[in-house]
């Protein structure tokens, strides 16, 4: 490059950009449309601060990916330039395929459809742009490159992906329970028959990030009220594409209504240019916008809601370790009937039950593998002295039922 490309991060400080064709990827329209999406999605509505993007933790991931090669190559690991390039190019593209809010609407406006699907489709749509020069970076991002441990540092238990996302998110909620160690955990990294492993000295930094990240969880990403205002918007969603396959018309950007009339699965990506189209035109403000038309509109439940989120008149939500009764639901649901003169099936947008299920360290998924003096490699689960990590391994379920106040 003829001049030094530099990002000023509040997180990691000043990020380089080394290469020319890296800078020209976040350059493209497809990159730059992280800007206008959330990285925690509706988390604001309780941590006003959390109003970081996708492309802030894009660029933190690729920073964090620079320092874990760096430290690899100085321990002897061979890694050329063009495979560090494409690992590189392969995390900074890791999250192009998230919609509107992240997470939140992930199978809601595209049912059916993982935001990994499409960051392969975008990928490869980049990859003909740049005439194939990001051929290594997929076979990485896919996990299909013969060197397994870069894929690793990308998609794993620990990743720079989660590196980056809990320091930052730690950050902008200013919840320090979720800082971490990413520093020493990168300096602990390490292959061993061709696995990311963590050198035995690590090991209380891997505890640690374990810890931050169920406390994360729990206390950010599930936090009840951010599951309550994502659940109502997700409602919102729904009632308006029920009212648009029922001929009603409402108002909305041409991206969000393409959605919104059309049933677009993977495939549909793959025959025309016309979806990715639209999909690259959807973000945040498109959501945020149908919320204001909607408002407005003659239905009552999707008027209900769009005020409710746009204002912040937030339902009630309840939380336990068992799934609630059938009673409860039903007497809930007939109090909605009868207050705001619904039908059963109207009243079921206001009325909702799910369960949510998270586990800080899923050995079942991968491992994450610390590397003994004598060459031996065992789990940190079992490495660890500490018997909550293993405590930490088993999923915990939490069910939940949200409704109007009113009813209460």
């Amino acid at each position: 490059m003829n001049k030094r490309k530099i990002f000023n991060d509040p997180v990691h400080g000043f990020i380089t950009i080394p290469h020319e064709l890296i800078f020209d990827v976040i350059e493209h329209p497809y990159f730059q449309r992280l800007r206008r999406i959330k990285q925690l999605g509706l988390s604001d509505y309780v941590y006003p601060g959390a109003i970081h993007t996708r492309f802030h933790h894009a660029l933190g991931a690729f920073h964090l990916m620079r320092k874990a090669v760096s430290i690899l190559k100085i321990k002897g690991i061979k890694i050329s330039e063009e495979e560090e390039l494409a690992a590189c190019i392969a995390i900074l593209l890791h999250d192009i395929g998230h919609g509107p809010f992240s997470h939140t609407l992930e199978n809601i406006i595209l049912q059916g459809v993982h935001h990994e699907d499409i960051s392969k489709v975008y990928i490869k749509k980049l990859n003909e742009h740049f005439k194939g020069k990001l051929s290594l970076a997929i076979q990485i991002f896919e996990g299909t490159y013969k060197k397994k441990f870069l894929h690793q540092l990308v998609s794993s238990q620990l990743d720079v992906d989660r590196l980056d996302y809990l320091t930052r998110d730690s950050f902008f909620t200013g919840v320090n329970e979720g800082a971490i160690p990413t520093e020493r955990i990168i300096e602990m990294m390490n292959v061993h028959n061709d696995e990311i492993v963590i050198e035995q000295k690590g090991i209380y930094s891997i505890e640690s990030f374990i810890i931050a990240r169920r406390l994360m969880y729990w206390q950010v990403y599930l936090h009840k009220t951010v599951l309550c205002v994502e659940m109502m918007l997700v409602k919102a969603i729904e009632r308006a594409k029920q009212l648009i396959e029922q001929g009603e018309k409402l108002g909305g950007s041409p991206a969000l209504l393409f959605f919104m009339q059309n049933k677009i699965r993977i495939k549909d990506f793959a025959k025309s240019d016309k979806a990715l189209q639209h999909y690259s035109a959807l973000d945040d403000v498109d959501v945020i916008s149908a919320l204001k038309h909607w408002a407005n509109c003659d239905d009552k439940v999707l008027s209900m809601l769009c005020h409710a989120i746009l204002d912040r008149k937030l339902f009630k939500i309840e939380i336990s370790n068992k799934a609630f009764s059938y009673s409860k639901i039903k007497k809930l649901n007939e109090a909605a009937m009868k207050k705001y003169r619904l039908n059963e099936e109207e009243s079921g947008y206001l009325v909702f039950s799910d369960a949510t299920m998270n586990h800080a360290y899923n050995p079942a998924e991968n491992r994450i593998n610390i590397l003994k003096g004598k060459g031996e490699v065992i789990d940190i689960a079992q490495a660890s002295d500490q018997l909550n990590i293993s405590v930490l391994s088993v999923p915990v379920t939490k069910y939940y039922v949200f409704y109007p106040k009113e009813l209460a």
